[in-house]
């Protein structure tokens, strides 16, 4: 049962990465901006969801948090 309650939570994270990043896209097309991301936007990417995405699997692998 407790990982049902993960899962979902997972799941529930997901959606609203999803939803932020269509938003965000959404705002920039609104403006007639154009969307590209150089090195510096990748570097902070990644140095955001790398511990989150470290913390998840420690948590799916161990079973608690």
């Amino acid at each position: 049962m407790n990982d049902s309650v993960f899962i979902v939570f997972i799941i529930f994270g997901i959606i609203w990465i999803l939803m932020a990043t269509a938003w965000v896209i959404a705002i920039l097309r609104m403006d007639g901006q154009e969307i590209k991301f150089g090195k510096t936007g990748f570097v902070i990417i990644v140095s955001i969801l790398t511990p989150i995405i470290i913390t998840l699997t420690y948590a799916a692998i161990k079973g608690t948090f």
